[in-house]
């Protein structure tokens, strides 16, 4: 069955049809065109195509993008601005958190959701927070590196 729906990605409202049984995951890369958030194991083990909901992460292969419809929904894409890359973007990349960059969205997404509620996480938290995520190349130390340097807890 096909439905038109209405989603608020980064901001943009969209007005796509969609059948009903598709997920937010197909809709974002499929309808929208916004190809940052990626698939992984599309039953929502890895965090490969986390976005923010509302301003919390959630896995977009598990949610029907029906379900989305009247909610805040963020993008990696939409963290870019006329500046360009914003902090927790250039600490990733300064602090080698970034090898294939499959899980870099997701996991940046999830960062920004705990610094947006957390400011000065401890190193635990910020384990705690991308637990989600899965990432094959890094072995997490330059994540967690890198999303602790933007607080007052480098380090803890």
């Amino acid at each position: 069955m096909k439905k038109e729906i209405t989603l608020n990605v980064n901001g943009n409202n969209y007005n796509i049809n969609v059948d009903t049984r598709m997920t937010l995951l197909e809709a974002i890369r499929e309808k929208i065109g916004l190809t940052g958030t990626k698939e992984g194991c599309g039953i929502g083990e890895c965090g490969t195509c986390t976005v923010l909901m509302n301003g919390k992460p959630i896995y977009s292969c598990l949610m029907l993008a029906v379900e989305a419809e009247g909610k805040d929904i963020l993008t990696i894409e939409g963290l870019a601005d006329s500046e360009g890359m914003k902090p927790i973007q250039k600490a990733f990349i300064e602090h080698g958190a970034v090898q294939c960059g499959f899980c870099t969205p997701g996991m940046i997404l999830s960062a920004k959701a705990l610094l947006d509620e957390n400011p000065n996480p401890t190193d635990q938290e910020i384990r705690k927070a991308i637990s989600g995520n899965i990432c094959r190349c890094t072995g997490y130390s330059k994540i967690v590196e890198a999303i602790g340097s933007l607080s007052r807890h480098d380090g803890e």
